[in-house]
């Protein structure tokens, strides 16, 4: 029996739709001072981008120290995903990427506080985005750019 084409589309739709919902998201586990205010905009933006996010209000020099990350990675905030580190205001979609290659490295850094960077962005600034790399650690304590934003006015 040959079967429509609409009805096996709208079949394999509807599949994909409830295994996408059996799917967790991934959860972000996030180490930040309680008074900083960007850190909870860059959850947000994580939670928007379907990541599940638990936070500790603890400071996060102690978690930065305990992954391997040297201090000149440093942001604000340190976070973990799946067994990889995440330092600073890193986008959602790197992360999406880093989980999706699975490299053998120790997680991803976006050092300081770009303005324009996802928590950075508040309209104070006005849309602007000051060029900024996102850099892959590697286990060793070497970093090479895994994704460069231009500056943006």
């Amino acid at each position: 029996m040959k079967l429509p084409a609409e009805f096996l589309s709208k079949t394999g739709l509807l599949c994909s739709l409830l295994f996408a919902a059996t799917v967790q998201a991934a959860q972000v586990e996030l180490w930040k001072d309680p008074n900083c205010g960007c850190c909870l905009e860059w959850a947000k933006h994580m939670e928007q981008n379907g990541f599940e996010v638990k936070i500790h209000n603890s400071g996060n020099e102690e978690q930065r120290a305990a992954l391997g990350i040297t201090p000149k990675y440093g942001s604000c905030h340190t976070a973990t995903v799946e067994g990889y580190a995440l330092e600073g205001h890193v986008p959602a979609a790197e992360v999406k990427r880093l989980l999706r290659e699975k490299p053998d490295a120790l997680g991803l850094a976006v050092p300081a506080m770009p303005v324009g960077s996802p928590g950075m962005d508040n309209p104070y600034y006005q849309g602007r985005q000051d060029p900024y790399e996102v850099l892959l650690l590697q286990k060793d304590g070497s970093s090479s750019v895994y994704q460069s934003y231009p500056e943006k006015k």
